[in-house]
């Protein structure tokens, strides 16, 4: 089963954008995977201070 996705837009201001885009490109990634590993990675940090976050069908639902 194909992984279900989102799209949004995002604003970054020129020095951030800056520095992502170097990382991205050291890292062998596309600035798109790049962020989406960075969120992954603070989740799992958060997480495992704060507990595990709990989403309901509702959470998950596109709208």
């Amino acid at each position: 089963m194909p992984v279900m996705k989102t799209q949004f837009t995002l604003r970054l201001d020129l020095v951030d954008h800056a520095k992502i885009k170097k990382i991205s490109d050291e890292e062998n990634r596309s600035m798109t995977n790049m962020i989406e590993m960075l969120i992954k990675k603070e989740i799992k940090r958060y997480e495992s201070v704060n507990g595990e976050i709990i989403l309901t069908d509702d959470d998950v639902a596109l709208k």
